[in-house]
């Protein structure tokens, strides 16, 4: 345990975070539902636009914005959808923790709509995908970090490279820290 500001904090170290993540069955379809109305997917299932409105996908958040092979983009899926897209690179160096927050609430405001539901891609639907779902969950859900991981771990195999582990842990830490 960390003691932070004089009270126990139970964020574990990255270290013991990876082994959580690595733990259990890797499984995983080209989408999974791994909140209500929230889809975790890769990018081959979200260059397929007719399988995206077939899953009555409303909201897209892709965390490859820009990247090689990803088709989306704010005219790829229609008028019917509305798109944000995340210049991210799978890289543990890259500060992917300044898009928690927007990312958070895109994906907040996109599930009050009615009959809303979003999904958050990237490449494989691993790491960058699943941190800003990670950082959702926590920040509005209020779920720590290790209980969002096994939450979503419930419905597909993730796994956020060490810095976007780090970031989120940074996340928990800062969430779970009562404020003066």
């Amino acid at each position: 345990m960390e003691n932070i500001k004089g009270n126990q904090c139970d964020t574990p170290s990255v270290k013991e975070l990876v082994k959580i993540v690595y733990s259990g069955k890797r499984f995983g379809n080209h989408v999974n539902e791994v909140w209500p109305n929230l889809f975790l997917s890769d990018m081959t299932f979200a260059n397929d636009r007719y399988s995206v409105w077939k899953l009555g996908i409303t909201h897209v958040l892709n965390a490859a914005h820009g990247r090689a092979h990803s088709e989306g983009g704010p005219d790829f899926y229609g008028p019917s959808v509305v798109y944000y897209g995340v210049p991210a690179d799978d890289s543990a160096t890259f500060d992917l923790s300044k898009y928690f927050t927007p990312a958070a609430e895109f994906i907040h405001k996109s599930l009050e709509v009615e009959e809303g539901r979003v999904l958050v891609h990237c490449a494989v639907g691993v790491s960058r995908s699943a941190t800003l779902v990670l950082s959702f969950l926590m920040m509005y859900h209020r779920l720590p970090l290790v209980d969002a991981i096994l939450t979503v771990k419930q419905r597909r195999w993730i796994f956020p490279n060490h810095g976007f582990l780090k970031q989120l842990r940074a996340l928990d830490i800062k969430l779970r820290t009562p404020t003066l």
